[in-house]
C-alpha cells in the first residue's frame, strides 16, 4: 500500500487557530446579519435579481444536478469513502474503527450544529416566487447545501491527500473543492438562498472541519504498521498513519 503523501500536518495549535478564525468570521457574519434585521444587503439583492433574470432552462437543469450533490446520499457517500481510505492505513483494532466511522460522525454532528444555528437565526429565504429547480425547507442561514457539500468534500479531500500519491491526490482534492463551491453557488442561482447564506455555510463547514481535526488525539493519528510500511513504535512517533505524514 502506498504511504500517505501530501503536506505534513500543521501543529495542533496552528490548526486550532485556523478553526477559531473561521468560526469567528462566521460569528461576525451572523452578527452583521442580525444587526441588519436578517434581511438581504443591497449586494445580495442585486446578485439574487441577476440570477433570477439569467436562468435559461439548460442552466437550471445543470444547477439542479449540481445542487443535489449537497444533500442526501452524495455527502454521506463521500464521508464513508473518506473513512474507508483512512482506515486502510490505520492497522487493526480500535484505530481502524475510529478512522472508519470518524468522517461520518463529523458530518452527522456538523449537520446537527448547522440545523440548530439555522433554527436559532431564522433568517427568511428569498421570495418563493423566485425559486426554481429546488424545493427548500427551513430557514436560510447558514445554507445547508453549502455547509454539507463543503464539509463532505473537505473530509474526502483530506483523506485522499493523506492516503494517495501526490500526482493523483492534488487533482482529486482540487476537483472536490470546485464541486463544493459549485454546490453553494447553485443555491443562489436557483433563488433559494441569499449569497451570504452560502458564505456562512462555507465558513461554518471550514471551522467545524478544522476544529474536529485539531481535536483528534495524537494517539489516534498514529497507526500500527501495515503491509509494506516501515515499522516503528507509535509512542516514539516512528509509525505513520492517516493523520500523520511519514518522516
Amino acid at each position: 500500500m502506498p504511504q500517505p503523501s501530501g503536506p505534513a500536518p500543521a501543529p495542533t495549535r496552528a490548526v486550532a487557530l485556523v478553526a477559531v478564525l473561521a468560526l469567528t468570521a462566521f460569528g461576525v457574519l451572523a452578527l452583521l446579519l442580525a444587526l441588519h434585521g436578517w434581511g438581504p444587503f443591497a449586494a445580495e439583492s442585486w446578485l439574487h435579481d441577476w440570477a433570477v433574470t439569467h436562468r435559461p432552462a439548460w442552466a437550471v437543469r445543470v444547477a439542479g444536478t449540481v445542487t443535489d450533490l449537497g444533500t442526501g446520499v452524495p455527502p454521506y457517500t463521500a464521508a464513508v469513502a473518506a473513512g474507508v481510505l483512512l482506515a486502510r492505513g490505520a492497522g487493526p483494532g480500535r484505530r481502524r474503527i475510529w478512522w472508519l466511522c470518524g468522517p461520518v460522525l463529523v458530518l452527522a454532528l456538523g449537520q446537527l450544529l448547522r440545523r440548530g444555528l439555522m433554527l436559532a437565526f431564522a433568517r427568511p429565504r428569498p421570495p418563493a416566487a423566485d425559486w426554481v429547480g429546488a424545493s427548500p425547507s427551513g430557514y436560510a442561514f447558514p445554507s445547508g447545501h453549502a455547509f454539507t457539500g463543503a464539509l463532505a468534500a473537505g473530509l474526502l479531500a483530506w483523506a485522499v491527500l493523506r492516503t494517495a500519491r501526490r500526482r493523483l491526490a492534488l487533482p482529486v482534492a482540487l476537483l472536490l473543492g470546485v464541486a463544493a463551491v459549485a454546490v453553494g453557488l447553485s443555491r443562489v442561482y436557483l433563488g433559494v438562498h441569499w449569497p451570504l447564506d452560502v458564505l456562512g455555510g462555507w465558513l461554518l463547514a471550514a471551522g467545524w472541519f478544522v476544529l474536529c481535526l485539531a481535536l483528534v488525539p495524537p494517539a489516534l493519528r498514529r497507526a500500527h504498521p501495515v503491509d509494506g510500511a516501515p515499522t516503528g513504535s507509535a509512542d516514539s512517533g516512528g509509525g505513520s498513519g492517516p493523520g500523520e505524514a511519514p518522516r
